[in-house]
């Protein structure tokens, strides 16, 4: 076998893991969370889940649409170092994710124009809109990891799935 046949072989493991990851995270979160409607619990209990089964990220949390600042995000629950306490929508990737409400992922943040540097360490992102029932955008889910490229289609599918299922 010559080695990038080992390196794809690698890959699919990997991707097949974090799928089965995802998959049990997914219902374990959607069985903890169910009867309750508070979103700040709701966001808590994500955070917490996603970051202790993905050992490779250094932030994971939600920044939440501020009713009294409709075009900016603050800070809400989340796991790892300080983050930033407000993010103005356009601004960095969650401040686009949040104008654009699209998912952003992200190899490299050094090469994200615009990019704000909570952490030095972080190195690549993907953040992910959270709509309510109506489709009003009411935070975005923002995970960051110390290594390039870490975020893929498999993240970007299985996270939009997950924050569907929990709010939308």
């Amino acid at each position: 076998m010559s080695e990038r046949q080992a390196q794809a072989d690698m890959q699919a493991t990997i991707q097949t893991g974090k799928e089965e990851t995802y998959a049990r995270l997914t219902r374990e979160i959607v069985s903890v969370l169910e009867g309750e409607s508070n979103n700040i619990a709701r966001m808590a209990t994500v955070s917490c889940l996603l970051h202790e089964a993905f050992p490779d990220r250094i932030w994971t949390g939600f920044y939440i649409v501020d009713p009294m600042k409709p075009e900016e995000l603050v800070v809400g629950p989340y796991q790892g170092t300080l983050g930033c306490l407000r993010i103005p929508f356009g601004k960095g990737v969650c401040g686009t994710a949040a104008a654009e409400r699209a998912t952003q992922v992200v190899d490299d943040v050094h090469d994200f124009p615009g990019h704000i540097a909570c952490d030095s360490r972080s190195v690549s992102e993907i953040v992910v809109p959270v709509c309510n029932c109506d489709g009003d955008l009411i935070a975005v889910l923002d995970i960051d990891s110390d290594k390039p490229a870490m975020f893929d289609q498999t993240d970007r599918t299985a996270l939009e799935e997950l924050i569907e299922a929990i709010f939308g």
